[in-house]
């Protein structure tokens, strides 16, 4: 399941994991995400819609260039620096390449538009 995000004129690709949170982001598509800098190690933004926790442990401990979701603010996330292990954390996919250094280089609020990619 490979998704495309853009953040103003920068793209970036990910593949999410084949679960119940990652098909129910994918069935959001396409969204426009606010998101803020929590921590200077991800950017967070609220999701339309509450993604499923089936199958999903009680937390995460993320490393740099996952995409997650973080259930209790119903958020997503695109970690690009070292988030330790906290209750509510869902890791859902995956970028790719050089894409979190990138993200890390943004600084402040952004907005993501993210997309289906074809494979």
């Amino acid at each position: 399941m490979k998704i495309q995000i853009t953040i103003n004129d920068q793209r970036f690709h990910a593949t999410l994991v084949d679960s119940a949170a990652g098909r129910d982001l994918l069935a959001q598509l396409p969204l426009t995400v606010d998101m803020v800098d929590h921590g200077a190690v991800e950017k967070t933004g609220p999701l339309p819609a509450p993604l499923s926790l089936d199958g999903q442990p009680d937390g995460a401990d993320p490393d740099i260039g996952d995409v997650g979701y973080y259930a209790p603010g119903n958020d997503l996330v695109l970690y690009y620096g070292d988030q330790s292990y906290f209750p509510g954390i869902v890791i859902i996919g995956r970028l790719d390449g050089d894409a979190a250094r990138r993200i890390a280089d943004m600084d402040g609020a952004v907005t993501a538009t993210v997309e289906p990619r074809a494979a």
